[in-house]
């Protein structure tokens, strides 16, 4: 009776599946190529800046910034409504309002600066989740270096699991809460969420 021996020898396979790994990096946020068409200038990358870190916005070629106060007005411009006045400029701020008679409905405030404070969410949401992303990567390792995993479908799940974990975390903030004519005009009370693309843009890159 004849006798096959097979090598069991996996050490050059599992060397390879190691320095593929290796050479991968994650990339989880918001990217630049996530170009955001709201009306403005303002791309995604921008927008998610400002709520992380805070700015304070001032008008670049007007006298005044015009923050919408009803929801008709939400990404509107002052000069698609012909019929508003301004009122209340001699201190300094003010807003365009419509004017029937005793009746005065302000439309825009008309103000020299608006401070956004910080929220953040993306650091936020790694350091309350980059222990539980530790967790499923230690859980699933094994499964790579046994060669049951291939190193790209591992690092892609990973990704996945952590950009959904923000994403979920990001929906969670809410403080410095929004001003109330900004829930009134937003409909919502996350001072993240608006649209929801911003969030929705949260994603992850394997290199």
């Amino acid at each position: 009776m004849g006798v096959t021996i097979r090598s069991t020898n996996n050490s050059k396979r599992y060397k390879r599946a190691l320095e593929k790994l290796g050479k991968k990096e994650i990339k989880v946020g918001i990217f630049g190529e996530d170009n955001y068409e709201y009306g403005n200038n303002a791309d995604l990358v921008t927008i998610a800046g400002v709520h992380e870190f805070g700015t304070t916005i001032v008008p670049k070629k007007a006298q005044f910034l015009t923050i919408p106060l009803v929801p008709e007005a939400k990404n509107k411009r002052a000069s698609d409504f012909p019929d508003l006045k301004a009122i209340g400029l001699e201190d300094g701020s003010g807003v365009l309002a419509r004017v029937n008679g005793d009746k005065i409905e302000p439309v825009f405030a008309l103000l020299k600066s608006v401070t956004i404070p910080e929220r953040s969410f993306i650091r936020t949401g790694f350091d309350n989740n980059v222990d539980k992303i530790g967790d499923k990567i230690d859980m699933l390792f094994t499964e790579v270096i046994e060669l049951n995993i291939d190193p790209d479908v591992f690092t892609d799940m990973i990704g996945m699991e952590f950009a959904g974990m923000i994403q979920r975390h990001a929906r969670t903030v809410s403080s410095p809460p929004n001003a109330a004519s900004t829930r009134n005009v937003k409909g919502s009370s996350n001072p993240l969420h608006d649209t929801g693309r911003m969030i929705g843009a949260i994603r992850h890159e394997v290199e």
